[in-house]
């Protein structure tokens, strides 16, 4: 197959390097590759001493105009290639087995292309699995994904609306089930209004968390589906109904003992009738002893492999102060080695917010790595959020150039000011909002880029100075909200 790549005399070194024999080069006579027009794109090849007929051919990803014409004029292939040119060796790589598009760059097309492939592997990998034990529909071990557990902290204190949107969004944050926590000084009352509501507003597993046996038992009355958890102080007493009513359990040693704790009280829940066991070895925080529960996970897989384990990662997260993102991903792989079926966090602290999502990528994302026998990486699908895999080019510095100053005058807008705002998360459009307030109108917009556009339609901005400013406020504003971060007008990010 002939492919050509059109591209301008600025580009024309990073895209023969990153072409190789890939392809043909065209360079035109202009210095930005993107202002390329679909009649200079014409005019340059038909200037080609002997016209080559091209099968194919990629004009930049950032280019503007129709080249529909040129495809039929010349009777080839014409698509938008990545939006940078060192993108170029990795998108040829891809010629002949995907369909590339006249209007989505290459680089967009081919992250989401990886992304379908990656997520649809993973559903044909749970299709294909045979669990170790199922939780109404959910399969947990036996080579499916581990499964995330998000837990509501305090749940049985919150208000019946508050709880419903929160389990809402936990549910379209990734979760598999979902995890009730009891307050301390909540009632059974309190623990069956908890699971109704639950009830009423998913179809996910839910589970209770608490040691009391007297909330235990309602829940289990109740038809909740997991409780969390059983050890010698309250197994005689729930053991028994568990058993009769068909619950999951998940079976924890008793306090401040380990390894043979827990075996001894999995066996105690055998013999009471309960086959549903899920075992906790407990996974211990940073600086107190988390190397040695590791070993304890490590051990009791091995010695019981058809034991679906529990894995709670809020334990670490929770109590370090690091962004969440590599920390999970590195406790998935670590829950990944040593058999676990269940990853546990809340996201209850700030720091840990979107662990929940976190944890569901990186499960997927170590039950492709174990389907492929490799490494967590090149799968389609990333935690990479701060940092990049590939790093586009720096600029060099100018021969001649002037030095960039602040300038002190800082003079009001005629048109009026502008109060900038952030709503995290809004229900109606599941996406956070940028809020623009105007003395004449208020604007709300997803990014940066559509509310500064819609300010300046209305005539709401009349000075660079000014429009220069919102711009920079705005794209803070769109940051924050890409980190889920918080945001204030004129403060340092």
């Amino acid at each position: 197959m002939d492919i050509l790549v059109a591209t301008g005399k600025l580009a024309e070194g990073t895209v023969r390097k990153a072409v190789g024999s890939k392809a043909h080069i065209i360079v035109l006579d202009m210095d930005i590759a993107a202002f390329i027009t679909p009649r200079r794109l014409i005019d340059a090849l038909k200037k080609e001493r002997a016209q080559k007929h091209y099968d194919m051919i990629f004009v930049p990803g950032l280019v503007s105009g129709d080249f529909s014409r040129v495809a039929q004029e010349l009777e080839s292939k014409v698509y938008l290639g990545p939006k940078h040119a060192y993108d170029l060796e990795y998108v040829l790589d891809f010629v002949g087995k995907i369909e590339f598009s006249a209007t989505v760059p290459a680089c967009e097309l081919l992250a989401d292309v990886r992304k379908r492939i990656a997520l649809e592997k993973v559903q044909q990998i749970e299709t294909a699995s045979e669990p170790l034990m199922c939780i109404k529909d959910l399969k947990l071990g036996g080579g499916s994904r581990m499964k995330i557990l998000a837990e509501i902290v305090d749940a049985t204190g919150i208000e019946t609306t508050a709880l419903e949107k929160k389990i809402l969004a936990f549910v379209d944050h990734g979760a598999d089930m979902i995890d009730l926590g009891a307050s301390l000084n909540a009632t059974p009352d309190d623990v069956e209004r908890t699971i109704r509501v639950a009830r009423k507003v998913t179809t996910l597993p839910i589970s209770i968390d608490t040691l009391e046996p007297a909330l235990l038992a309602r829940a289990i009355g109740t038809g909740v589906d997991l409780v969390l958890s059983l050890n010698d102080s309250n197994l005689d007493e729930i053991g028994p109904l568990a058993a009769s009513e068909k619950v999951a359990v998940v079976i924890i040693p008793d306090s401040c003992e380990g390894l043979e704790s827990l075996i001894k009280n999995i066996e105690k829940a055998k013999e009471l009738g309960i086959r549903k066991i899920i075992a906790d070895p407990v996974l211990d925080p940073i600086g107190h002893g988390i190397a040695s529960s590791i070993v304890r996970y490590y051990g009791f897989n091995r010695s019981f492999p058809e034991i679906p384990v529990f894995f709670g990662a809020g334990n670490v997260t929770e109590l370090l102060d690091v962004d969440s993102h590599g920390v999970n991903a590195t406790l998935c792989g670590i829950a990944a080695d040593l058999g676990a079926s269940i990853l546990f966090t809340p996201e209850y602290s700030n720091k840990t917010q979107g662990s929940i999502r976190e944890l569901k990528v990186a499960s997927q994302m170590m039950i492709l790595a174990m389907e492929r026998q490799s490494s967590p990486k090149d799968l389609g699908i990333d935690l990479i959020v701060l940092k990049e895999k590939r790093r586009r080019e720096d600029a060099d510095i100018p021969s001649e150039f002037t030095t960039a100053k602040e300038h002190r005058m800082w003079k009001i807008d005629p048109a009026g000011s502008v109060k900038i705002g952030i709503i995290p998360y809004d229900e109606r459009t599941n996406e956070g909002l940028i809020v623009a307030e105007h003395e004449n109108a208020k604007i709300v917009g997803t990014n940066a880029k559509t509310v500064l556009d819609t300010l300046i339609d209305m005539q709401l901005v009349s000075t660079l100075e000014h429009a220069g400013y919102l711009g920079q406020e705005l794209k803070k504003a769109e940051i924050a909200l890409k980190f889920n971060r918080s945001y204030a007008q004129d403060d340092e990010f």
